[in-house]
């Protein structure tokens, strides 16, 4: 096959697999995935990966597993992730992404409850808290390392096999197409587990149609108010995470673009400069650490450089508000040819859009970037709904206070008490083994969010507040405060707990102590161990940093608690907000 022209048309396609099959026949030989070794950039084709994945499929069934049955997959963002997600799909079995920080106990709980039969890992480092948590399964019987795993053989546990082997075995696209095409959009394609609010991680089941309908409404984003090109694509967010996943793997293989995987988070700003990206998927946090660092190399220069961002903003806020004034065009201008180019400079000279998702931009953040030239797109969604629901676009006119309109084929209304309810192809069929769960969410073909908000003049989502007690920290991570909290008061030291960290980096706590050692000396000290016992369960994301102790018990007559015993955390927010705030000024456990 020889390298064709981009890819320029979206079709209707049955499902993911055959998505990627067509615009691998389409590209040939031109590159697809990029990785970093010895320190140069190295691609992948399409056609290679291609073959990878006829061959990798072919092998999973070899193993003797069946359509539908799930394969997890644990690993870092790689070429070799996707490939093994691709070829999972093709073998019609089914995705079950994890985190690389997963706990082995939180993989005991995944393993168990989805009935995993084989899984995919990618080092050493990865296995160590895997294969405890293999031993304990019923039903898993094949474990298949990227890179060599030293590890004693236990057949009687589980066979290991070679992922280099097992993917550069014998490859009939052609057949693994024509075996592809007979996956429906309505099939299951990946369970990915995310924390509900009542603490256990519950399996979403996001078939190839919902995440096609966000391929399909993003792709529309693209071509109408961007233009569509040859795009090129840095992933960093983990492939695990439903936004990734969807956003920064399958939307890049609609668009036939590159995807160019990170080094790492510490690597990215660099990472940034050589790739040239034209689209990247973010979070709230990247924009908050890049504007940090951007206002104060600003800063400390002065002068000319810190005048000239005062008066970008300054004109950015006007416009913003829709009072944009004709004497601002000089200076808008002389900011284009100095400040913004400068800055885009940094992230490459040729981004197109930087979509932010998984938790609320604060519009201070947004603003400022669009002063410098950056264009921030805000998402809003859920892992049940593919996950994107809205996104903001310069068709509709961008305003950092909402997230956009709907994706194309995608309905919003507003229920009575103010949630925002979604209806399409993007819903997901309910959560794994979950009837009574998914019946709660699911309503009439309606998927409940429990945000709730309200549709302005122009048809855009503004976002008001979260019935749901569900945290989100400021990465887009998902923690049922009830878990922690729970597993808190379960030490015998710890009579109450409320746990804090929305939009934040990390948790911290609010701890009442029992009464019997209320009052002791060595207060602070026994607390700390009993909440270093805690962390020493939780998955990273969970674990409690900092905390503060409570003036008095949380009591129905002080209203921190409701008549049925639970915690009011409106109220108590109120009265220690505060102080839990100032627990991040400091540094973390």
């Amino acid at each position: 096959m020889t390298a064709q022209r981009g890819i320029k048309q979206l079709e209707h396609f049955p499902n993911l697999v055959a998505m990627f099959f067509a615009r691998a026949a389409a590209k040939g030989d031109a590159p697809f995935l990029w990785a970093k070794r010895d320190g140069a950039w190295q691609a992948t084709s399409w056609g290679d990966a291609a073959r990878q994945v006829a061959a990798l499929a072919a092998s999973l069934k070899a193993l003797g597993l069946k359509p539908g049955e799930r394969v997890m997959l644990v690993s870092e963002n790689r070429p070799e992730w996707l490939i093994s997600d691709l070829a999972i799909m093709a073998a019609r079995c089914v995705t079950v992404p994890t985190y690389t920080t997963n706990t082995t106990r939180d993989h005991q709980h995944i393993l168990g409850n989805s009935g995993v039969r084989a899984v995919i890992v990618s080092s050493q480092k990865l296995a160590k808290n895997l294969i405890p948590a293999v031993l304990f399964s019923s039903e898993c019987r094949h474990i298949i390392s990227f890179d060599e795993l030293a590890v004693q053989q236990s057949p009687d546990v589980a066979q290991f096999h070679s992922w280099t082997d097992m993917a550069s075995g014998p490859a009939d696209v052609a057949a693994a197409g024509a075996a592809a095409a007979t996956i429906k959009r309505g099939d299951l394609a990946c369970l990915i587990y995310t924390s509900g609010t009542g603490g256990a991680p519950r399996g979403v089941r996001q078939h190839h149609g919902a995440i096609l309908h966000n391929v399909e409404g993003c792709i529309d984003i693209i071509a109408n108010d961007f233009g569509w090109d040859d795009e090129v694509f840095l992933s960093f967010l983990p492939a695990s995470h439903a936004y990734e996943h969807s956003g920064g793997q399958h939307f890049p293989i609609g668009l036939g673009a590159q995807i160019y995987f990170a080094e790492s988070l510490e690597k990215l700003a660099a990472n940034i400069e050589e790739v040239r990206p034209t689209l990247m998927v973010v979070v709230p946090r990247l924009f908050e650490m890049l504007r940090a660092r951007i206002l104060k190399t600003i800063e400390k220069d002065g002068g000319l450089r810190a005048y000239l961002l005062a008066r970008a903003i300054t004109i950015e806020g006007r416009r913003a508000a829709g009072t944009k004034r004709l004497i601002d065009a000089p200076m808008d201008k002389l900011l284009d040819i100095t400040l913004r180019r400068k800055v885009q400079a940094k992230f490459g000279g040729r981004i197109k859009a930087m979509v932010a998702g998984g938790a609320p931009l604060n519009p201070e953040v947004g603003n400022f970037f669009a002063a410098t030239g950056l264009t921030v797109l805000q998402g809003y969604g859920q892992t049940e709904a593919g996950p994107v629901i809205s996104c903001n676009r310069p068709a509709a006119g961008i305003a950092m206070e909402t997230v956009g309109p709907p994706l194309k084929n995608t309905e919003v209304r507003i229920a009575q008490d103010g949630e925002i309810m979604v209806r399409g192809e993007l819903v997901m069929h309910g959560y794994w083994r979950d009837p009574e769960g998914s019946a709660k969410v699911l309503q009439d073909g309606w998927l409940a969010t429990g945000d709730v908000g309200h549709i302005d003049a122009k048809g855009r989502i503004v976002i008001t507040d979260r019935k749901k007690d569900l945290i989100i920290n400021d990465k887009g991570d998902n923690v049922a405060p009830q878990r922690v909290e729970g597993m808190l008061t379960l030490q015998p030291e710890i009579a109450q707990a409320m746990v804090y960290g929305d939009r934040r980096p990390h948790l911290v706590a609010l701890l009442v102590p029992e009464a019997e050692i209320a009052d002791e000396p060595d207060l602070q000290a026994r607390l700390s161990k009993a909440v270093d016992r805690v962390n020493a369960e939780l998955s990273v994301v969970e674990k409690v940093r900092r905390y503060i102790v409570a003036d008095a018990p949380f009591t129905v007559e002080n209203e921190m608690l409701t008549p049925s015993i639970k915690i009011r955390r409106h109220v108590i927010g109120a009265a220690y907000g505060e102080r839990l705030a100032a627990l991040y000024a400091t540094p973390k456990r």
